[in-house]
């Protein structure tokens, strides 16, 4: 069971507040240092798949974007934790990709923590999370991101009556397990999940 020892704090988007820090272990600001390039590689990656989903959609249609989500998006996560040397990825509570999307107990409790937080008026694209945590053989730091869900991805996770038949066609070969349908533009779809190892 991941323990606890530094920081767990809910982060605004773009402030960050004081962070409970132990600095005999870890200084304050080297945490702000992770929490910045946490940021720094999640928001960009959320954008560029935001944007191939758009380009997509607007040259073959909403099974268009089944494959971005299927194929590059994994290949673009792949690339970032390839630079940068982090394990970047995308989870939910509802996973359509029950391999690459499955949540983590830290995951899981920080979605359901977005949740209530989402039930409390909070805006879901305003919520992260960082956490120092002890894992296996050393420490590491964590980092979510809330993904929403917006008007255009309704098409493929929306409400499944509601699904042109093209598209409940692909998502039913593609993913015959799927979970992700019944969202509503707005709520919270997942999150980008970043696991650092720390030294």
């Amino acid at each position: 069971m991941n323990t606890r020892i530094i920081l767990s704090a809910a982060l605004a988007c773009c402030t960050l507040p004081a962070l409970a820090a132990d600095l005999a272990h870890e200084p304050a600001h080297e945490l702000a240092q992770y929490v910045a390039q946490s940021r720094a590689a999640a928001l960009p990656f959320m954008r560029e798949l935001n944007e191939a989903n758009k380009k997509a959609i607007g040259e073959g249609g909403p099974e268009a974007a089944i494959a971005v989500c299927k194929d590059i998006a994994p290949k673009m996560a792949g690339e970032v934790s390839r630079r940068t040397g982090w394990k970047l990825s995308r989870v939910s509570a509802k996973a359509r990709n029950a391999l690459l999307g499955t949540p983590d107990q830290w995951e899981r409790q920080t979605l359901e923590q977005f949740e209530a937080r989402l039930a409390k008026g909070e805006q879901a694209d305003a919520m992260e999370r960082a956490e120092v945590l002890q894992e296996g053989n050393g420490k590491s730091f964590r980092y979510m991101k809330a993904i929403v869900l917006q008007q255009g991805c309704v098409a493929c996770h929306g409400q499944p009556e509601q699904m042109a038949p093209g598209v409940k066609a692909r998502l039913n070969q593609e993913y015959p397990n799927d979970k992700a349908t019944g969202y509503l533009p707005g709520q919270l779809r997942g999150a980008v999940s970043i696991q650092r190892a720390l030294e």
